[in-house]
């Protein structure tokens, strides 16, 4: 799908755009803009579209995007709580690259920004302490004003250009090689996982979701995501099972059924492939932080 422009709105007063959202979605539409764009979310987890990436993601998850760099982020339709739909949250920061001023870039001091910035193009996963720092300078921004807002900006972009704990997301320009039917026949097998990733989903049922044959769908999808659909589906799984052991209300065993495993083993097989530990070391890691 051929992603739309989407125009960021700036207060008039404003060199750049901060907002805390707390709503039931993020929105679905593929879009891009010419602002970078730092994603920090507090609460909701689904799937990410960056680029050629794919992949989930959950609380805590804090993204930079580059200028013109195609996104979209889908929550999972059974993100429900005491029977409930939950809402989403998180802070957003969209800037221009010189809306700091454009001789700013060529100062000596900050010849780490314009690096920053062509990093970002590709997307960037910010980690460790450095993530930490960053999500309380984005928290005291929403309320700040006047110079406290550039100062905060500013320190973000600091920390960001400095930290060396990040994960470059997209390969580069490869997103623009999609056309409108690919990535419509993308949402669909994604929307489908989605929903039904608790069951057993064939090769056949889902390249019939696709409208392609198994062996087209195969090499199709492999190439939209440089991963294949059974790793896909079983990244949702653990991502599915990852929540459940941290809310801690469900045995392992019972969440490895919940979350579409057909046993234990298989189970534990598949957490430690895509976790790099085991269940019971990621249940004691989180529930202790």
């Amino acid at each position: 799908m051929k992603p739309h422009f989407h125009k960021v709105p700036v207060e008039l007063q404003s060199s750049f755009n901060i907002m805390h959202k707390l709503q039931p979605d993020f929105g679905s539409v593929w879009h891009f803009h010419p602002e970078l764009e730092l994603h920090y979310i507090i609460k909701g987890e689904g799937v990410r579209f960056i680029g050629d990436n794919i992949d989930n993601f959950s609380a805590g998850e804090m993204i930079l995007l580059g200028e013109n760099l195609p996104h979209t982020w889908r929550c999972k339709e059974d993100y429900f709580q005491g029977g409930a739909r939950q809402k989403v949250e998180a802070i957003v920061i969209q800037f221009l690259p010189y809306c700091l001023g454009r001789d700013i870039l060529n100062l000596p001091e900050a010849y780490l920004i314009p690096k920053l910035y062509e990093k970002a193009k590709k997307g960037l996963v910010i980690k460790g302490e450095a993530k930490k720092r960053i999500a309380d300078l984005m928290t005291r921004a929403v309320e700040a004003k006047n110079l406290d807002r550039l100062i905060l900006l500013l320190s973000v972009i600091k920390e960001l250009a400095e930290t060396e704990d990040i994960e470059t997301i997209t390969s580069e320009h490869v997103f623009y090689k999609s056309n409108e039917i690919e990535t419509e026949r993308l949402n669909r097998v994604c929307s489908y996982t989605l929903s039904n990733f608790k069951k057993e989903i064939s090769l056949e049922e889902i390249s019939s979701v696709a409208n392609l044959s198994i062996t087209s769908f195969c090499r199709y999808f492999k190439m939209m995501t440089k991963k294949t659909y059974n790793d896909f589906l079983t990244e949702i799984k653990i991502s599915h099972a990852c929540r459940a052991l941290v809310e801690d209300k469900l045995s392992t065993e019972v969440i490895c059924f919940d979350c579409g495993f057909n046993n234990v083993s298989n189970f534990y097989r598949h957490f430690k492939k895509v976790m790099n530990m085991t269940p019971l070391e990621y249940k004691r890691k989180y529930l202790n932080t």
